[in-house]
């Protein structure tokens, strides 16, 4: 008998660290990362038919339905090497998407065991996020985690650096904003569920590793 599956479903705000996470989780547990963005751009690129029907809509500036954005969660937790389960990362993103995702994995005789929560304030995101500066070249420099070694100037050749619109402060709020009005419902079923834990994402990533584990441990 094989063994039993396991799904972990990862939430965080923009910058949390949730994709990071995601990763180095999956590969502790030998599971799948499956992530939402991946998976678009997989079936995009191999045209398949769900990537063609998607692209119907994405050329039309049209957000992809849910139906079609299930169907390739589905066919992806469906292949060999999801056998024993995986870290879902980007999906579900609302309570409908949730509730779909419960009925193909009662279809698998599986569940949403845990859903790690990364907890990150606001003023720590924004400081994370909106940090990062670029110069002409393509190097990437952070104001708090990799500055250059003079202010605001590329260490290579000196040419001064700029910031991206998405890394601007203001634009780096209006995403969070937008990421608790979409999540909130989703946070809450899945808090009544009894699958939500809360981790602490300011800690070393290390910690945060440690703290998902020991609450994947105890979720059984």
């Amino acid at each position: 008998m094989n063994k039993k599956a396991t799904y972990i479903v990862m939430l965080g705000p923009p910058g949390a660290g949730k994709g990071t996470q995601a990763k180095v989780i999956a590969e502790k547990l030998g599971l799948v990362h499956v992530s939402s963005g991946d998976l678009f751009r997989e079936n995009l690129s191999r045209e398949t038919e769900l990537g063609k029907l998607a692209q119907t809509y994405m050329t039309k500036g049209e957000l992809v339905p849910d139906d079609v954005t299930i169907a390739m969660v589905k066919e992806r937790l469906s292949r060999p090497d999801c056998e024993l389960g995986a870290v879902l990362d980007g999906f579900p993103r609302t309570p409908a998407q949730a509730e779909a995702l419960n009925g193909i994995l009662a279809e698998m005789q599986g569940k949403i065991d845990i859903v790690p929560l990364i907890s990150v304030p606001d003023q720590v995101l924004i400081e994370r996020l909106s940090g990062r500066w670029m110069s002409a070249s393509g190097r990437v420099y952070h104001a708090l985690f990799n500055p250059p070694k003079v202010k605001w100037l590329d260490d290579m050749d000196g040419s001064p650096l700029y910031q991206r619109d998405d890394d601007k402060p203001e634009t780096v709020q209006h995403r969070i904003d937008v990421y608790k009005a979409q999540t909130a419902p989703l946070i809450d079923f899945f808090k009544t569920a009894g699958v939500l834990v809360e981790v602490d994402g300011t800690q070393d990533i290390d910690k945060v590793t440690e703290d998902i584990l020991t609450a994947i441990g105890t979720a059984y």
